[in-house]
């Protein structure tokens, strides 16, 4: 089955990055974390999922946290400067990032972002993320990520 590259792939093959690009099957149903990883077969805990929230202060930015778990908001507003945060309408996900629900990849937003990724990555010697279209995934090494999106690790929800 021939996989058709996505605009984050062809980043990372810019940026000169390995990644394997891992087709899963798509409910339009479910489209959690959870769902990705049973899918695949993984442990949940290295499929990441890409949050975007606003802040009051510094505007939008991205959060890229484990599959199961919900960002804190305290947390992300802190680490981010600002004071409180929420998470974007749905219907802005599209316009401002380029990308749709359950395919929004941390990788080639319309325009670059701040991003926060949670420091459990670096537990794992590859991570998941979306490939930016609903049906498949990236892996790839989570400091490649870091170093992609010139992301801060950091704690974004409490065990």
């Amino acid at each position: 089955m021939k996989i058709n590259k996505t605009n984050a792939a062809r980043l990372l093959d810019r940026a000169k990055i390995a990644y394997e690009l891992i087709p899963y099957e798509c409910d339009e149903s479910d489209l959690s974390a959870v769902h990705v990883a049973g899918s695949l077969q993984e442990d949940i805990n290295c499929v990441f999922k890409t949050l975007i929230l606003h802040g009051d202060k510094n505007g939008y930015f991205v959060c890229v946290i484990p599959g199961e778990h919900e960002v804190d908001l305290k947390l992300a507003a802190k680490v981010s400067g600002n004071k409180k945060c929420d998470l974007i309408p749905m219907k802005e996900l599209l316009p401002l990032t380029g990308y749709i629900r359950g395919g929004c990849s941390p990788i080639g937003m319309k325009k670059p972002f701040p991003t926060y990724i949670h420091e459990t990555c670096l537990l794992f010697p590859f991570i998941y993320i979306s490939a930016g279209q609903r049906g498949l995934q990236l892996k790839l090494d989570p400091k490649d990520l870091i170093k992609e999106v010139h992301a801060e690790v950091c704690v974004l929800f409490n065990e």
